[in-house]
C-alpha cells in the first residue's frame, strides 16, 4: 500500500523524510543540522532577546527535530522529550485534579503504571475500556471526563480503535483526544488528519530505529494546545538533549525504507506463525482473521512491523526466549535488529497478573518486533526455538 494516501502536500512522505526544511544548515551549507552544544545564549541587546536564551526553553538542534516531526504528522508544532514516558507524562499534565480520562485497556505498561500509581494520587482518574467497541468508550463518560487516550494498534495485542469514530464523538462532548502512534509512525498513520488533538511517540522505537537513543515526541493539532504543551515542557524541564536530538533526526531519515522492509517481513512471519499448530494465537493487523483489519485499513496505510503470538504457556515462552539466536531478547521494539520481548515480565510487568489476563496479555504471549534481517533466517531461528521448546 502507498504511504502517501493521507497527504495533501505535493511531496511524497519518503521525500519529506529527507527534505524537511532543516536538512541543510543555512549558515554553512552543512548537510545535517548542527549540534548546538550550548546551555545558554548571549543577548546582544537585552531589550531584544534572541530567539533562544536557555536550552531548556529552546535549542536550535532540538527545534529542528520538533519542526521535523510536526511536518511529518501534519500538526502545528512538535515537542521533544527525554523519553516516550516523558512525552506522555507532559501531555497528561494538561489535566487537573478531579479530571477523568478514558484509556485503551491494553495500553503500554508504563502508561498504565503512570495512571494507576502516580496520577491517581494527584486526583486524576482513569477508566480502561476495550476501545475496539465504540459503545464502551461512550459508556465510560462521566461528568468530569476531560480526555480520551488511544493506542492503536494497542501494545501488545494489536487491537484496533476506530480513530475517527472516537474523535468525532469526543468533539461532540468537548473532550481532548490523545493517541500513541509509536507502532505505526506517521509513515503509516497520521492521527491528526483523523481529528486527534495530540499525537505521541516513544521515538526510542521506530523513529530512532537503531536502539541507541531514548526520546519522546508529541505533536499538537492547534496553536492553543501547542502553547499549553510548550508551557508544560519548559516548566517540567523534561527536554531532549541536543546529541539525542541529532541522533533521532539521523534515524528518522531512513524511516520509510526501514518500515517498508520490516513490514514485508512481519507479514511473512505472521502468516508462518498462523500456519503452525503449536501456536495458540497470532496478533497482526495484516492477517485476514484480525477483527480490526477493516477499520485499520481505513485509517492506516500499512500494518506495521510488530507481531505478537501466544505459545501456550509461560514456561514455553521462556524456553523460546532462551533458545532464539537472532533477535535481541530485550525490552523495546522498532529497531534495525529484531527484538523479541516477553510482555508479562517486560513491557507490562507493571500490570498485575489478573489485570494482564483480563486484557489478553497471557503468560504465553511473545511480542516480535521485526527488524532488517533476512526474514527466512528469522523464521528458521524462531522455528528451531519453537520446535525445541
Amino acid at each position: 500500500m502507498s504511504s502517501d494516501r493521507h497527504s495533501t502536500d505535493p511531496l511524497k512522505f519518503e521525500t519529506k523524510l529527507l527534505h524537511f526544511g532543516g536538512e541543510i544548515d543555512r549558515t554553512t551549507g552543512a548537510s545535517s543540522v548542527p549540534i548546538y552544544q550550548a546551555s545558554t545564549f548571549h543577548h546582544e541587546d537585552v531589550n531584544h532577546p534572541p530567539v533562544h536564551d536557555y536550552s531548556r526553553s529552546g535549542n536550535p538542534t532540538r527545534q529542528a527535530l520538533e519542526d521535523y516531526i510536526a511536518l511529518l504528522e501534519g500538526g502545528v508544532r512538535g515537542f521533544a522529550y527525554s523519553s516516550g514516558m516523558a512525552a506522555i507524562s507532559n501531555s497528561f499534565m494538561l489535566l487537573s485534579a478531579g479530571d477523568h480520562m478514558i484509556v485503551t485497556e491494553d495500553v503500554y505498561g508504563g502508561t498504565y503504571r503512570l495512571l494507576t500509581t502516580i496520577l491517581n494520587r494527584m486526583g486524576i482518574e482513569s477508566t480502561f475500556v476495550d476501545m475496539t467497541d465504540l459503545e464502551q468508550v461512550k459508556a465510560a463518560i462521566r461528568p468530569n471526563t476531560k480526555a480520551v487516550y488511544m493506542e492503536t494498534p494497542s501494545n501488545p495485542t494489536l487491537k484496533i480503535t476506530d480513530i475517527s469514530g472516537v474523535t468525532n464523538w469526543a468533539k461532540e462532548h468537548g473532550l481532548l483526544t490523545l493517541l500513541d502512534n509509536t507502532f505505526m509512525t506517521p509513515y503509516y498513520q497520521r492521527p491528526i488528519e483523523l481529528g486527534v488533538d495530540i499525537v505521541i511517540h516513544s521515538a526510542t522505537k521506530f523513529l530512532g530505529g537503531h536502539s541507541d537513543v531514548l526520546a519522546g515526541l508529541a505533536v499538537a493539532r492547534t496553536e492553543e494546545l501547542a502553547a499549553e504543551l510548550k508551557k508544560l515542557q519548559n516548566g517540567l524541564g523534561t527536554v531532549l538533549g541536543v546529541q539525542d536530538s541529532w541522533l533521532l533526526m539521523r534515524g528518522m531519515k531512513t524511516l520509510g525504507a526501514r518500515m517498508a522492509h520490516s513490514e514485508q517481513s512481519a507479514a511473512k512471519l505472521a502468516a508462518w506463525l498462523q500456519g503452525r499448530s503449536d501456536i495458540e494465537r497470532v496478533y497482526y493487523p495484516g492477517l485476514l482473521h484480525h477483527p480490526g483489519r477493516e477499520i485499520h485499513e481505513k485509517q492506516s496505510t500499512g500494518y506495521g512491523a510488530v507481531v505478537s503470538f501466544d505459545v501456550g504457556s509461560g514456561e514455553r515462552a521462556k524456553q523460546v526466549l532462551n533458545r532464539v539466536r537472532l533477535p535481541l531478547v530485550a525490552v523495546s521494539l522498532g529497531a534495525v535488529e529484531s527484538i523479541l520481548s516477553y510482555p508479562a515480565m517486560m513491557s507490562h510487568a507493571a500490570m498485575g497478573a489478573e489485570v494482564r489476563q483480563e486484557r489478553g496479555i497471557t503468560d504465553g504471549l511473545l511480542r516480535f518486533s521485526v527488524g532488517l534481517e533476512d526474514v527466512d533466517d528469522l523464521i528458521m531461528d524462531l522455528g528451531e526455538a519453537l520446535n525445541g521448546a
